[in-house]
């Protein structure tokens, strides 16, 4: 279930990795709360429910970010499992430093934990991630690979430009296997529309769908995929985070802008 921590990748603000160009918007330091709700299951899950708080702090030269999600699942069998993901990031607005540490319980149990750090070379060139756990090990990150912040912001960028299909390389942390693939569709670029939010009624909105692969994997069907409104400041909302067993809604609940930590 390493997908369910791995959201925070997708929710990230940045600047763009690949060109030393600020965006027309400023992106949105803030604190965010999610509800999740079961939207559909496939297999042996027939309740879930929770939430997701999510915060990004402008730490001047990076963006620190936490994410938390709380879940509880329950089975066909009527067993309930709560699961707590814990992610935060701090990457360089460079694009080229990150920092990252994820751990994940099953009631209360440690299911899963990595912590690292990866740099990229310049001018799109290959990278490393450096992991201290759960093994202290190096693998290669292949040219072109975005950190989560600057993937964002690339689809960001695309919609604004009119773009329909993207395919970004990418390494969030979540996982020891290194970086993975991920193919964008951006179905729509859309005028600001009425919200409970002032700062993101102002702002037009992207609909994006992701799905994303191991980048060693032959498979022909994703590893996962979300779908999502970004606002064009990076804030994110309606989100269907289809896990394959089942599929999980996100809706906004509560948003506040945060100032800079400078």
């Amino acid at each position: 279930m390493r997908r369910l921590v791995a959201l925070a990748a997708f929710l990230l603000l940045a600047l763009p990795a690949f060109a030393a160009v600020s965006p027309s918007v400023p992106l949105a330091a803030h604190r965010a709360l999610y509800r999740l709700t079961l939207e559909r299951a496939r297999g042996d899950v027939v309740a879930a429910q929770g939430t997701m708080g999510y915060e990004v702090i402008d730490a001047c030269d990076g963006w620190a970010v936490r994410q938390r999600l709380d879940m509880n699942v329950t089975n066909a069998e009527g067993q309930t499992i709560n699961m707590i993901s814990d992610y935060a990031t701090w990457e360089g607005k460079d694009g080229r430093r990150m920092r990252f540490h994820m751990k994940q319980t099953t009631d209360e149990a440690i299911a899963s934990q990595t912590d690292g750090d990866a740099t990229m070379e310049p001018n799109g060139g290959p990278g490393v991630a450096h992991y201290t756990s759960p093994h202290r090990t190096s693998i290669k990150l292949p040219p072109g690979t975005l950190f989560p912040m600057a993937h964002t912001a690339a689809i960001i960028e695309a919609a604004r430009a009119g773009k329909r299909l993207l395919n970004l390389p990418l390494f969030d942390g979540t996982s020891e296997t290194g970086a993975e693939d991920s193919s964008i569709a951006i179905t729509s670029w859309d005028k600001p529309k009425p919200t409970p939010w002032p700062t993101l009624s102002k702002l037009p909105s992207a609909r994006v769908h992701i799905a994303f692969w191991d980048w060693d994997t032959k498979d022909m069907l994703p590893d996962y995929e979300v779908g999502m409104r970004y606002w064009e400041n990076g804030v994110a909302d309606d989100m269907t985070m289809d896990f394959g067993d089942f599929v999980m809604h996100a809706k906004l609940t509560q948003f506040a802008p945060q100032p800079r930590h400078c």
